[in-house]
Parts: C-alpha cells; sequence; structure tokens
C-alpha cells in the first residue's frame, strides 16, 4: 500500500461556458468542474500546467485538495478528458468527499519484482484485477497497491485477494478468491510436438522432389 503527499490545486469560479471554453485553454487554463457532497456543481478553471504536472503520478483514489473562494475541499478525481492529438488535458470532473464519512474507492494494482518461477522455469505472469474496490474514509484511501511477484517461486503460484491487506481502516469488498496474479506454464513448454510438425514439410518436400526428377 502506498500513500503520497497532500496536493493542493488553487481554483476559481467559471463563468465562461460552451464554446467560449476554447479561448480558456488557448490562454493555459483548465476548464473543470466540481460537485458531490453536499456541494453544488460548480464549473471552474485551474491553471492547466500546474494541474497536468499535480496529476500526472495521481490515480483514482487520490485525494486532492482544491481550494476555492479560500476553502478547501478535499476531492478525487472522477473523470479526465484528453487532447490526444496535442497529448493534453482538456476537462476534469471532480469529486468533493466528506472526510468524516466512508466512500467506496477502486485502488490501482501494480506489479514488482521478478518472480524466479519466470526467470528458472520459462513462466508466463498472467494478471487478473488492475484494480481493487476498497470502503473506507477519504484520508485513508490508499494511492495504489503494490504487489511484489518476487514471492512467485513456481509455476502456479499465485498471489489473490485473500493474501492482500491494508490496515485496519481499510475494508477491502472484493471476493477473497479472486486472481491478482500468477505464474503460468509457457505456450512454447506445452508443445513438445513442434519439432515434428517442423520435419513433416521436409519430408513432403523430398518426396516432390523426388517425383520431379521421375
Amino acid at each position: 500500500m502506498e500513500k503520497m503527499e497532500k496536493v493542493v490545486l488553487q481554483t476559481e469560479r467559471r463563468s465562461v461556458i460552451g464554446k467560449q471554453v476554447s479561448a480558456l485553454r488557448r490562454a493555459g487554463k483548465l476548464p473543470a468542474v466540481i460537485y458531490g457532497h453536499n456541494f453544488e456543481p460548480t464549473p471552474i478553471v485551474l491553471d492547466l500546467k500546474e494541474t497536468t504536472k499535480a496529476l500526472s503520478g495521481l490515480t483514482s483514489s487520490s485525494l486532492i485538495t482544491l481550494v476555492l473562494d479560500g476553502k478547501e475541499h478535499a476531492s478525487l478525481v472522477r473523470d479526465r478528458q484528453r487532447d490526444y492529438i496535442h497529448n493534453r488535458l482538456i476537462h476534469v470532473d471532480f469529486q468533493v468527499v466528506s472526510l468524516t464519512e466512508k466512500i467506496r474507492a477502486n485502488v490501482s494494482v501494480e506489479i514488482t519484482g521478478i518472480s524466479s518461477a519466470v526467470k528458472d522455469f520459462n513462466g508466463v505472469v498472467l494478471t487478473g484485477l488492475d484494480e481493487v474496490e476498497v470502503e473506507c474514509l477519504p484520508q485513508n484511501l490508499p494511492e495504489r497497491l503494490i504487489i511484489d511477484i518476487s514471492r512467485l517461486k513456481k509455476i502456479g503460484d499465485g498471489i489473490y485477494v485473500r493474501d492482500i491487506s491494508f490496515n485496519e481502516n481499510v475494508t477491502i469488498l472484493e471476493d477473497a478468491e479472486e486472481m491478482i496474479v500468477m505464474v503460468t506454464a509457457s505456450t512454447e513448454e506445452e508443445l513438445p510436438v513442434v519439432e515434428g510438425a517442423e520435419a513433416e514439410p521436409e519430408v513432403i518436400e523430398k518426396g516432390k522432389k523426388e517425383e520431379v526428377e521421375e
């Protein structure tokens, strides 16, 4: 489990909407909307460069502090729209959350390490869940779940939801038997008849050659 430092972004209310929003983007601004717990949906604007840098390393369970009208609002990023041609953010949805009420969120799974089953036995890493749903107070949300596969020593070894844990303040909502990652046998190892398959065309080709010579 990993948590990151507090991220604070300054915002301003946005009166510009519709097609006029393009002018904001040209001026280096990022249009967004903030909504959520006891909070009226409000169009806002942020600095594009600052926000892009701040959000680049964050996940869907990262808690962000938005400052609007001098007040801080704990928020989660719920949607990011990108212009893939120019590789830039064009709109973000933020959800305000209450620090005193539990919420459900998905924590991203990050695979790390090297499995000896892969290195020594030519195994193949098979991934299952790439996110784990949890329930907790917003301030206890993990940034990501880091899974070290160096503990997978032989073919068939795996890591399941039952094998992971967060701190006592975080409840995992996934089925305990759901697979997160495991090592399976390489397909090549399961097909020992390949040599025979390669030899067969040679015999056929030789026969055809003899027929021509006759």
